[in-house]
């Protein structure tokens, strides 16, 4: 097996910055009711926004935030 390989992104033992996390879902969130905004302006249909700030929550949620 090659020594050279990278460790698994869940295997990793850096421990995640409480703030950066709390950031990361709000920036999600602010991005998600953005494009739901857009979305609803444009299809006249207001339940886009909700569905948009759910995906931004899911989205910051997810992903990690970015290592310093």
């Amino acid at each position: 097996m090659s020594k050279n390989r990278k460790p698994d992104r869940a295997n990793d033992s850096d421990p995640i910055d409480r703030r950066a996390r709390g950031k990361q879902i709000i920036v999600g969130i602010v991005m998600g009711a953005i494009v739901g905004a857009v979305l609803g302006f444009l299809t006249e249909f207001w339940l886009w926004l909700p569905a948009g700030v759910a995906m931004g929550l899911a989205t910051g949620a997810i992903m990690r935030p970015p290592s310093n």
